[in-house]
């Protein structure tokens, strides 16, 4: 999108300026003393092409969690068959995400953050496929500490691109994340463990997706 603004100033060159959003500024400057500067704006491609696609697979991992979390409570937390695939396939599912998050922000510099993620959400893929066999224990502790650091690697990513906009629900996610994955941790040791609060922590990240989303969609409209 490109905007013209005319200046007064006794100036004659041309340049450019870098706006906050990601947005470039070309000025050009008339040679007659105080004429006046035409101010062209443009829209950096790299942030204008990358925030509609975060935009979408927001949209598309909030409607995941909230399908996960429904097919876990069917079946009612229990660790058969389905509820370790259920298990294994959630953390393999934030890897895909990561994936096409981190080729979608390439051109406009991908947080490192993406690429963490990326390793510690397979070897919880792996580590909850292992746990499966070992109880409900097991699966909360590995679960938990995936959680606790995804946790912490989200709130970093989001913090990188906060001048982006709808950024702040997750950093409350990540934060929120880190806290939840320690009560994970600490109810393994409990007389009854269950895998109940985990349904509801996908819930409530979808939830924070779905915000996250919306509020891209305000700021892309505002420019």
């Amino acid at each position: 999108m490109t905007r013209r603004t005319r200046l007064r100033a006794p100036l004659s060159s041309v340049g450019t300026a870098v706006l906050d959003r990601g947005r470039t500024c070309r000025l050009h400057f008339i040679s007659f003393p105080f004429e006046g500067i035409i101010v062209t704006t443009v829209d950096s491609p790299a942030i204008g092409g990358f925030a509609p696609a975060l935009r979408r697979l927001y949209f598309v991992r909030f409607a995941f969690a909230f399908v996960w979390a429904a097919l876990m409570f069917v079946t009612k937390s229990q660790l058969g068959p389905l509820g370790i695939t259920l298990l294994v396939v959630y953390p393999l599912f934030d890897v895909a995400a990561a994936v096409v998050d981190a080729r979608s922000s390439r051109a406009a510099g991908a947080a490192r953050g993406l690429y963490v993620n990326i390793v510690i959400s397979l070897a919880a893929t792996v580590g909850l496929g292992v746990a499966g066999a070992s109880g409900v224990p097991a699966v909360l502790r590995v679960w938990g500490a995936w959680a606790i650091v995804a946790g912490l690697v989200q709130l970093i990513v989001g913090v990188s691109r906060r001048k982006m906009g709808g950024q702040w629900p997750m950093i409350l996610s990540g934060g929120i994340s880190v806290f939840a994955g320690s009560s994970f941790v600490l109810g393994a040791s409990a007389p009854d463990p269950s895998l109940t609060n985990v349904a509801g922590y996908a819930v409530l990240g979808g939830v924070f997706f779905l915000v996250s989303a919306i509020r891209l969609s305000r700021a892309g409209n505002k420019d």
